[in-house]
């Protein structure tokens, strides 16, 4: 599986975005997606993730610290994820990573339990 992630940029804050996180290859009916982020110095953090069962979009999870701002959606047909960021605030500047897993199984929020990463794309929010 192979996952390219798009739509990042420099934005002002209170502005919004759309990351896109397209997947190609081998898939399976059920798996779970997620972005995860980066900024300087600091761990990689979840940011929110959706659990797909039998092709049919599932749960979502959202981050309490973008809970309100952020969601995540998915396009079954053109097997991508979005997250939609709204309301950014400078303390959103990061690399963006959206990762997948070929399970529902088990946690959502912890980076360890994903297999397949995107590259990255950046996300800088100007005060």
């Amino acid at each position: 599986v192979q996952l390219q992630a798009s739509g990042g940029g420099l934005v002002q804050a209170g502005s919004s975005l759309r990351l896109s996180c397209a997947a190609s290859g081998r898939t399976s009916s059920s798996y779970g997606m997620g972005w995860f982020r980066q900024a300087p110095g600091k761990e990689r953090e979840f940011v929110a993730a959706i659990k797909v069962i039998n092709w049919s979009g599932g749960s979502t999870y959202v981050s309490d610290s973008v809970k309100g701002r952020f969601a995540i959606s998915r396009d079954g047909a053109k097997n991508t994820v979005y997250l939609q960021m709204n309301s950014l605030k400078p303390e959103d500047t990061a690399v963006y990573y959206c990762a997948a897993k070929r399970t529902v199984v088990g946690s959502s929020v912890e980076a360890s339990g994903y297999t397949y990463w995107g590259q990255g794309t950046q996300v800088t929010v100007s005060s």
